[in-house]
């Protein structure tokens, strides 16, 4: 019973924790600049979380490592450090735009400008995070995420082309702004395999104690959770293909854009589902992203760490979270832009996916970690040959996108 309610929680977890600022933005975007054409590239970046999910709860419970604290102890300290640091920019960079995106909901709700909300988001985020417990902030938050499966409901009653949808299913060239489109497939690659979700995962897996009886758990969290969240991103793009290119918005610039989107299908109330999709979504987000952060440093520099612990006990982990809420806060605070940060943070995260991936794709072939529960050849291929594609496209575009302008 209790590992049944354990895959009902990381299901749900999905739901409310996958669709976070990345996805969102990223999905919206493609939809409202290309139709239905990207559909494939977030069932493709949903099939390599699918992978580096399960991979990072067997290593986590057959182990007993997390993913960062196998690769400083297999690979040695200095080895770590460029993933190390590249990890804790980049999760410093998407943290800054999660903690935008909550400011932006709560522009949106009360017409005060998103600035003056990002230390109170910050704020808000500390206290959960210094008071609350891992079970607490997991569970809570993300049952509260579930609103996000508004989206689910609109792209349905939109009534879509399922011919035109099961074609987005399939990759194929751009009709036009050749550059654009590959920059967002790199982008939502970059949104759906953020290394913060499966080293999140791993870190979660130990202060849950797993063992080798939840092997099976895990992978039911796994391959249903991760689709389902998938799903509800995929339901973004359609959302934004129906009604968003269809008045003229081909190019989102501003979150503002995106707040009428579900107001065709549920009225005045879509506006208010809209933003507290946004809000409940950056805000999960952000509390994830302060505790892989804190755990990230304090297993890297071999601290003590633990959410349910008290502060007394880890005060290196304590300090991580609040240094890194509050290093996030200050671009937004300074007016930087949300939707610029975001969709340039996704981009890199697939770039540099490699520095993360490869080490741990190497621990999980290494017997004197995972035993005989090791990857099979199937495993090890899908993850490769999805980092090869992301790191290609990113080299060749990323660099094109950025002379032309975002």
């Amino acid at each position: 019973m209790k590992k049944i309610l354990e895959i009902s929680l990381g299901i749900v977890t999905s739901v409310g924790g996958f669709l976070e600022i990345g996805s969102l933005a990223t999905a919206a975007q493609a939809g409202s600049a290309f139709g239905l054409q990207l559909i494939w590239a977030i069932a493709l970046g949903t099939i390599c979380i699918i992978f580096l999910v399960e991979m990072a709860g067997r290593f986590a419970a057959v182990s007993g490592h997390t993913i960062s604290d196998g690769i400083r102890e297999r690979f040695g300290f200095n080895f770590f450090l460029l993933p190390f640091l590249s990890t804790l920019l980049l999760n410093l960079m998407v943290l800054a735009a999660e903690t935008g995106g909550a400011a932006i909901a709560l522009e949106l709700a009360t017409g005060i400008a998103f600035q003056w909300w990002a230390l109170a988001v910050a704020f808000l985020a500390w206290l959960l995070l210094w008071k609350g417990t891992f079970g607490f902030i997991e569970k809570c938050v993300t049952i509260l995420g579930l609103v996000t499966l508004c989206f689910v409901v609109a792209a349905v009653l939109l009534e879509p082309d399922l011919k035109a949808v099961a074609a987005g299913a399939l990759p194929s060239i751009p009709q036009h702004d050749h550059a654009s489109y590959w920059f967002m497939v790199v982008s939502i690659l970059g949104a759906s395999i953020s290394p913060y979700l499966f080293l999140f995962y791993s870190s979660g897996a130990v202060e849950d104690k797993w063992d080798e009886t939840y092997l099976g758990t895990n992978r039911a969290i796994a391959g249903l959770g991760m689709s389902f969240g998938g799903t509800i991103s995929i339901a973004v793009l359609i959302v934004a293909a129906l009604v968003l290119a269809p008045n003229g918005v081909d190019q989102i610039t501003d979150y503002h854009q995106l707040s009428t989107m579900l107001v065709p299908v549920f009225g005045r109330w879509g506006y208010w589902l809209f933003v507290a999709s946004l809000g409940i979504a950056c805000f999960g987000a952000i509390l994830e992203l302060g505790l892989q952060q804190a755990y990230l440093a304090a297993q890297g520099l071999g601290w003590n760490w633990g959410e349910d612990r008290k502060p007394s006990e880890d005060p290196g982990f304590s300090a991580a979270y609040t240094l890194a809420l509050l290093l996030a806060a200050i671009p937004i605070v300074f007016g930087f832009d949300p939707l610029n940060l975001t969709i340039l943070s996704m981009a890199l995260t697939a770039a540099t996916l490699p520095l993360t991936v490869i080490p741990f794709l190497f621990l999980m072939n290494d017997e004197r970690y995972v035993g005989k529960h090791g990857n099979g050849t199937i495993s090890n291929s899908a993850v490769v040959l999805i980092i090869m594609l992301g790191s290609i496209l990113a080299i060749v575009t990323i660099p094109l996108e950025l002379l032309g302008g975002i």
